[in-house]
């Protein structure tokens, strides 16, 4: 990756906008050591990214993001690795970072409700699948508070382990969600074989959906579908009150998105 080099007057207005590129210009670093140095030294937090219920917009659970920082506490957003480690080693290293922080804030909230974002890959990561065995042995009945959101890419990609770990899972009441449903591959006969609680749908039909026929016509099929194999339908990137109301007129379950709030360190 290039190195940025920029004035100290440019980098300071950057990082208003992108953190990252403070910190690559700071350090003349690139982004895939930043985040090896962050989880080897455990520089992650969890953010919190409510999921409202579309009735009356309570709270209904909460989505936790890996949130690394340099070590001057800056974040660096997850969209600048993300793409590039999901399928690499550095990939389960977050995944299982991330269990870690979620059954954390579980055990230390007795009423938080959370959903995290897993490959299919890490689940037959010998790691991660310990960290979630002991913390499911704790106290406090973790797994009923506990939702596993995994892509439709994801879960097809390695459809018997994916299939498999639900039925192992669902003596300990952990959730599953589909992450976004409707964008991805994942075939409609396959779904009886899954034991998924909620599909969220993908933001990208959401976006203007009071102002688009055609997206009006998919959702309302996608959440006809759902609730047809008894999962609940989450709509996810929901940016305006227009938005949210039309949604609501297609009877989906809960709503999710930047009109309800931010992602933040706090719950």
């Amino acid at each position: 990756m290039q190195n940025t080099t920029l004035s100290l007057a440019q980098v300071d207005a950057q990082a208003l906008v992108d953190p990252l590129v403070y910190a690559m210009a700071s350090r003349d670093a690139d982004v895939i050591r930043l985040v090896r140095e962050a989880l080897a030294q455990r520089r992650g937090q969890m953010a919190f990214h409510p999921i409202v219920t579309a009735e009356d917009n309570l709270v209904a659970f909460q989505e936790g993001l890996i949130r690394l920082s340099d070590e001057e506490g800056r974040l660096i957003p997850a969209a600048h690795f993300m793409p590039q480690i999901e399928e690499t080693d550095l990939g389960r290293e977050i995944d299982c970072l991330s269990l870690e922080l979620a059954l954390q804030n579980l055990r230390q909230n007795p009423t938080l409700r959370l959903s995290v974002n897993i490959s299919a890959r890490s689940i037959g990561d010998g790691e991660w699948r310990r960290i979630l065995d002991r913390g499911l042995q704790d106290d406090g009945n973790l797994g009923d508070r506990l939702i596993f959101e995994i892509t439709e890419t994801s879960a097809m990609m390695l459809y018997e382990n994916v299939t498999r770990f639900m039925v192992d899972m669902q003596p300990k009441g952990v959730g599953f969600a589909i992450d976004g449903f409707g964008a991805g591959v994942i075939a409609m006969r396959h779904l009886k074989s899954f034991f998924f609680d909620l599909v969220k749908i993908d933001k990208s039909f959401i976006r203007g959906i009071n102002a688009d026929p055609d997206n009006q016509i998919l959702v309302e099929a996608l959440i006809m579908i759902a609730h047809q194999f008894e999962m609940f339908a989450v709509a996810d990137g929901v940016e305006t009150a227009e938005e949210a109301a039309f949604l609501q007129s297609l009877k989906v379950d809960c709503l999710q998105g930047y009109h309800f709030g931010v992602p933040t360190l706090t719950h």
